[in-house]
């Protein structure tokens, strides 16, 4: 088995909107978790973004991010749209 990280991640977070791009000493926290994931070595990794403005960040820190429809319901629904590209 070769496992694979994706990273689900949205703007319309209802607690904390704009989340994934929250600058954290300079760098969007997105960014972080993308790194942090790279890191562990457990295999690729990619974010699932529901927003242009994620994907353009992820692939700014020289990571790979897949637009999804921004309307799906849950990370997990993002995670299998991501799957399926």
């Amino acid at each position: 088995m070769n496992p694979i990280v994706i990273i689900p991640a949205r703007m319309a977070a209802t607690r904390l909107p704009g989340k994934p791009l929250a600058d954290i000493g300079g760098v969007p926290m997105i960014v972080r978790v993308l790194r942090q994931a790279q890191a562990a070595g457990v295999g690729p990794v990619a974010v699932a973004a529901g927003d242009s403005e994620i994907v353009a960040a992820v692939e700014a820190a020289g990571g790979r991010a897949i637009l999804t429809d921004p309307d799906l319901p849950s990370g997990s629904d993002r995670i299998l749209a991501a799957l399926a590209e």
